[in-house]
């Protein structure tokens, strides 16, 4: 491997992945209750016995009582490993254990690495046949060729579970999908296009096979080796070699490249040359999967042939043949139908459902995680992005119809909504709630004003929510230099405003600002000429922006929105009619549910009349998000327990007097966290509470300090996405977000606050 200085940071860096905190990538984590000794006897002796007698009874009942059905073993000799060889099964382990982590966080799918000494490819079979039971399917991983055939075939015939060798059948599937994809923009029939193979391995062949299941004629097929063309005529050839050799009258790869339309390589670095490239066919397909190096760089085929298609195994270059776009969820489909295999139908029905999903919107998310702006099908992008979350929703249910339809399917999905909400929670958040808002939004316009139009996560945020017609954004700054940081990006702000105030065109829209702003604070000592001056900052400016309806919304960058930017938007826009304060909330979007946390940026010191006025604006918020708010109002305390402290005292008499006077909230405390989340803890220690036997869902903090703290943990911990802050209270939308706010968190920021301005032209 190469021992440049990038390399070396590389292999410092995996090397500590690797070994920081707890050695390696995955554990087992219980699924069951353990704390007590009753818990104990069933897990083990003497409960475990009856689902043992159950299995022996009926052995498909180990898929009802057992994590069989959900569990996929890993299993290699580590005599392939990717780019590094024959290293030996303990040295391929980290590898196998990679294998497991992508399972896991992609499809929900338990794995265990199972790293087998054994070269002998009969013994091998017979100790993996062995193991079969523990499993719902088997991912065979980095064996080398020819033996690869003869171990994948003998287990798939002698083994009644899903049986697949990844590193044949799982580029194949994903290089397919991208080939269907690539000979459409490049408008050619797979029934004529003239294809190239250079490689003659397990990948090689896999891949050949089903692109000849797609619609590729034998006929127009050329596969080359390490010697050359395989031709008809050569002695000592494998079963899988005669199968692809040819006869006509060409010996080398460059002769075979000649008026190729595809070229697919499977091989080394640096084979092809820019020469051979030039040589193919007009509108040409590059696939060049050499690993770790391609067998041409990307920009070298493309400067050899502008309008060719590349793509490579690389994350570096577009059109990345990446195998976690398919086997996760290739298994996620056949383990869920019960499926026995995973026959030929399955893997063509997932070839067409990762190829169709590469040409439907990609959702901001996506563009969020690879730092891109426009991604769109084309030249640049035939496949899905590997971490697009569509993809387990798309091609599980995809592989599971075809098994059924192919009648190897023991356990037929009945209800297809159903599975579908069972594999979104496989991934957590479901993405359900911001969904629906930014339908919303995007069926109702709203121009938002963003305060620092010079920031670049502001820049790429207002391009991807113009370019999604989520709503109308306007940058504040100075254009010039904005459109340099566009420009710089690779950004097209063409038809994005951009209003500098201190150099407005429109003089008298500072000036009629100015005028609105005086007349509002003219009792409070605020001159025209002093109005005047403050339009020239942009947060003054934007807010009057929306204050005389040039704007819908505003979005102003601030460390926290407990400062003078708050008390400006309160002098401007003002509270709501009956409210004296106003505040923000998190939404936090966990695997337990949706969560709202209050006040989480505005207020330092919450007295009673505050809270009091937090309460009711985040109960409000919680119903306009369409959910029934079940509240606790937190502190150190438990109902009196310090009564003589301040802040106990401050919350509880809030609580009284919300439910003297609003009835309608649910809501009790003071209590502590855990009581708050705690159900079953809370009702049979305090079983007076007024919320008894519900689920609480929000979260009410006593001060600015454990909001802040308390979201900010959770958020660092990786506990779900966290949404906010959700301006509340203010008459018009006046939104405060982080300055180091990532594109994703101004985007939903700026989608809720289209929204409130909907909700609120509407009142």
């Amino acid at each position: 491997m190469a021992t440049d200085a990038k390399s070396i940071d590389l292999k410092n860096a995996a090397l500590d992945y690797h070994e920081e905190g707890r050695p390696g990538k995955i554990e087992i984590t219980p699924t069951k209750p353990y704390a007590s000794q009753r818990d104990l006897s069933l897990a083990y002796s003497p409960g475990v016995a009856y689902p043992c007698l159950e299995i022996e009874k009926t052995p498909h009942d180990a898929y009802r009582y057992t994590n069989k059905g959900n569990l996929v073993g890993v299993i290699s000799n580590g005599t392939a490993v990717l780019g590094l060889g024959d290293i030996g099964a303990l040295a391929g382990k980290p590898v196998m254990e990679g294998k497991a982590l992508l399972f896991k966080i992609f499809s929900g799918l338990d794995a265990f690495d199972i790293e087998i000494n054994e070269t002998d490819p009969d013994k091998f079979v017979e100790i993996v046949k062995s193991l079969a039971p523990t499993f719902g399917g088997i991912n065979l991983e980095d064996i080398k060729a020819p033996e690869c055939f003869l171990i994948e075939e003998r287990l798939k015939k002698e083994c009644d579970i899903p049986v697949m060798h990844d590193d044949q059948h799982g580029t194949a599937i994903i290089s397919g999908a991208g080939l269907l994809n690539a000979i459409e923009i490049q408008k050619k029939k797979i029934t004529d296009i003239q294809l190239v193979v250079n490689g003659a391995g397990a990948a090689a062949v896999s891949c050949t096979r089903l692109y000849k299941a797609l619609g590729v004629r034998p006929e127009n097929i050329v596969m080359c080796d390490s010697k050359g063309v395989i031709r008809a005529d050569r002695d000592g050839l494998t079963e899988q070699k005669r199968e692809f050799a040819t006869s006509r009258d060409i010996h080398t790869l460059a002769e075979a490249m000649k008026g190729a339309d595809v070229f697919l390589g499977l091989s080394v670095a640096g084979v092809v040359t820019p020469d051979m490239v030039r040589s193919m066919a007009p509108r040409p397909i590059v696939f060049a999967l050499a690993n770790p190096n391609p067998e041409i760089d990307y920009y070298a085929a493309k400067e050899a042939a502008p309008d060719v298609i590349v793509a490579t195994g690389r994350s570096d270059y577009p059109n990345q043949i990446n195998n976690v776009i398919g086997f996760p969820y290739i298994f996620r489909g056949a383990l869920d139908c019960g499926a026995s295999a995973i026959n030929e139908a399955m893997k063509i029905a997932a070839v067409y459902a990762i190829s169709a999903l590469a040409k439907e919107p990609v959702p901001s998310v996506v563009d969020e995680a690879y730092g891109l702006s426009d991604l769109r099908f084309g030249p640049d992008y035939i496949l899905p992005k590997a971490l697009d979350p569509r993809l387990l929703l798309c091609v599980a249910p995809a592989v599971a119809r075809a098994a059924m339809e192919s009648g190897i399917a023991a356990r037929p999905i009945e209800n297809w909504d159903n599975y579908r909400l069972r594999l979104r929670k496989f991934m957590g958040d479901d993405g359900k709630f911001m969904r629906s808002i930014t339908e919303h939004a995007s069926q109702n316009k709203k121009k938002v004003v963003f305060g620092e139009g010079n920031l670049e996560n502001v820049i790429r945020a207002a391009a991807r929510l113009h370019n999604e017609g989520t709503l109308t954004p306007v940058l504040l700054g100075n254009a010039e230099m904005i459109n340099r940081h566009a420009d710089r990006l690779g950004i097209d702000i063409s038809e994005i405003e951009i209003i500098n105030p201190r150099h407005d065109r429109e003089d008298e829209r500072r000036q009629r600002y100015a005028r609105i702003l005086s007349a509002k604070k003219e009792r409070q000592g605020v001159t025209f000429e002093e109005a005047l001056d403050r339009m020239y900052a942009r947060s003054y400016f934007g807010m009057m922006m929306v204050e005389a309806g040039d704007a819908d919304a505003f979005m102003t960058n601030c460390y926290s929105a407990a400062n003078k930017m708050a008390e400006r938007a309160v002098s401007i826009v003002g509270m709501q009619d009956g409210f004296d304060h106003f505040a923000t909330l998190h939404i936090m979007n966990t695997r337990a549910g949706m969560y709202f946390l209050a006040d989480t940026a505005v207020n330092p010191v919450s007295d009673t009349p505050a809270l009091i006025d937090i309460a009711r604006l985040t109960d409000r918020a919680v119903r306009y998000f369409n959910h029934e708010p079940v509240m606790a109002m937190l502190s150190y305390s438990n109902f009196g327990s310090n009564s003589s402290d301040p802040e106990p005292s401050r919350v509880a008499n809030a609580v009284s007097i919300l439910h003297e006077k609003y009835p309608g909230i649910q809501v009790d405390g003071e209590m502590q966290a855990d009581y708050a989340l705690n159900t079953a803890l809370r009702d049979a220690t305090y079983p007076f509470n007024t919320i008894k036997g519900k689920k609480v869902n929000t979260l009410i903090f006593p001060n600015l300090s454990s909001a802040n703290i308390g979201y900010k943990l959770l958020l660092g911990m990786g506990v779900g996405k966290v949404i906010g802050p959700v301006q509340v209270g203010l008459k018009k939308p006046i939104y405060f977000t982080g300055a180091s706010a990532s594109v994703e968190e101004i985007i939903d920021l700026a989608t809720l606050a289209a929204l409130d301005a909907i909700i609120s032209s509407r009142n």
